[in-house]
């Protein structure tokens, strides 16, 4: 089952969410974004939030388009199923306040289905709350901070495994 295309970027987790979306959805969708918080990745069909458990360590974020369906990785620590409509063929990885962290063109706009999974959230989180103890309590500057925030031994990574399922709906005049 041959993998179509792939695309990575780091993104901090702008109060705790990075948003996948198509290019021309501009409106946002409160319902999935609160619904990110049980879920870890919700989404409204045109947007995805993927929930952190901290704020300010970069995740990685991986997607990729298949030509047939695909089993969720193994080894990962969960995973939901996902539909991202994209009308335009190019998706955008958002960090809210910090702008976009990267983009990527799709080989066709369309509807994908699939799933998103993810690793190292756990392990990420706890590094961060460890961090945040010993730096208050030894007054870290922020420079020190951000050393920390690079020294992280565990990559918080999300993975979008999708597949085509059907060409966009035509646009109405």
């Amino acid at each position: 089952m041959p993998l179509i295309t792939e695309y990575t970027v780091r993104a901090r987790p702008d109060r705790r969410v990075v948003e996948v979306y198509d290019a021309d959805a501009y409106l946002g969708d409160d319902d999935a974004l609160t619904a990110s918080r049980s879920q870890v990745v919700a989404g409204n069909g045109y947007h995805l939030y993927l929930r952190s458990l901290q704020p300010d360590i970069p995740v990685q974020i991986t997607m990729r388009v298949w030509d047939h369906p695909q089993p969720h990785p193994a080894g990962c620590e969960g995973h939901v199923p996902v539909t991202l409509k994209s009308d335009t063929g190019e998706l955008v990885v958002n960090q809210f306040t910090l702008g976009p962290a990267g983009a990527t063109q799709l080989p066709h706009p369309g509807v994908c289905e699939g799933h998103a999974s993810w690793t190292g959230r756990q392990a990420t989180a706890d590094y961060y709350d460890q961090c945040t103890a010993q730096g208050a309590a030894e007054r870290w500057t922020p420079d020190r901070i951000g050393q920390a925030w690079a020294a992280c031994p565990t990559v918080e990574s999300y993975v979008l495994d999708l597949w085509y399922v059907r060409e966009p709906e035509p646009l109405e005049d």
